[in-house]
């Protein structure tokens, strides 16, 4: 049986953080920002952590 392969799309978009969570950044910041106003942007800019559910997932798509 070969070695699974990392998922390329998923190794561009998170991180594993030493703790265990899984790091992402927003979506919704790259077109369409003239009727966002600039708190919403300014809160996109901001990482955040992926939900517990599927952190599992993305972790065996990124250490394949």
């Amino acid at each position: 049986m070969p070695k699974m392969k990392t998922h390329s799309g998923a190794k561009k978009r998170f991180r594993v953080k030493k703790s265990g969570l899984v790091k992402m950044a927003h979506c919704g910041k790259n077109h369409i920002l003239t009727k966002k106003s600039s708190k919403r942007k300014a809160h996109l800019r901001k990482g955040a952590y992926v939900d517990a559910t599927i952190s599992s997932t993305i972790k065996s798509m990124i250490h394949a």
